[in-house]
């Protein structure tokens, strides 16, 4: 019986180092898991603003879904200025400024202090040339057929995006974009209570549980709530 009551002492210490162990293991692996896939997520977050950012440009609002911008990204262009020469500062204070250096005609060249009109226009130039948008922000190999895929979900969850247009308090209206995905989609498959965690961590401070990019509640220059 002795030996027996020793046996199973000794199974109970054992177990209970191994509690002792995960516990403190346990939090330490979830973060650790948690990095890694914060860090795709972020990357996927960030190219969906490149493009919203571009797509505002060309269009004055974002896109309200990842269909409209994936083909924007794969059909759409955008201007590309090539630049050669700069103003110096005697002539930028002259009140000389691109928009007009690009069109001066030769009588207006003496008020702004140039005294070669056939010299400055030949080293002064700006040329607009359309570009495809998918080549001038990811490269022309850039692949678009998981852009709105989350990952770490099989393929099977997409990111929410929406836009607005925002009213500002000086009657400005501005248009505004949220892309995001929630811890509980892309943290799927880690320890459950650490996820738990993170959600009531997120709720008591009144913040997004997840990831996202932009705000359609107030103008954030589009930032990312990681960063």
């Amino acid at each position: 019986m002795r030996n027996v009551l020793k046996a199973l002492l000794i199974v109970a210490s054992v177990l209970l180092a191994y509690m002792c162990y995960r516990s403190v293991r346990n939090p330490i692996e979830f973060e650790e898991e948690k990095a890694a896939r914060d860090k795709v997520v972020i990357e996927k977050l960030i190219n969906i603003r490149k493009a919203q950012i571009a797509y505002n440009e060309a269009n004055e609002k974002y896109a309200s879904n990842m269909k409209d911008l994936i083909n924007f990204i794969n059909t759409g262009v955008i201007p590309k200025v090539a630049k050669k020469g700069e103003l110096t500062d005697e002539q930028l204070k002259a009140g000389l400024t691109e928009e007009i250096a690009v069109n001066l005609q030769a009588e207006d060249a003496a008020k702004y202090g140039i005294a070669d009109y056939d010299s400055f226009m030949t080293n002064f130039r700006r040329d607009t040339n359309y570009v495809s948008v998918k080549a001038s922000i990811f490269g022309e190999n850039f692949n678009t057929d998981s852009f709105d895929i989350v990952p770490f979900t099989n393929k099977q969850v997409k990111f929410y995006m929406k836009d607005t247009m925002f009213l500002t308090k000086s009657n400005v209206t501005v248009p505004l974009f949220e892309a995001s995905v929630p811890y509980d989609v892309y943290l799927n498959g880690l320890n459950k209570q650490e996820i738990i965690n993170l959600n009531e961590k997120a709720k008591t401070l009144g913040k997004f549980a997840g990831l996202k990019v932009g705000d359609v509640n107030a103008p954030n220059n589009n930032a990312g709530n990681w960063e």
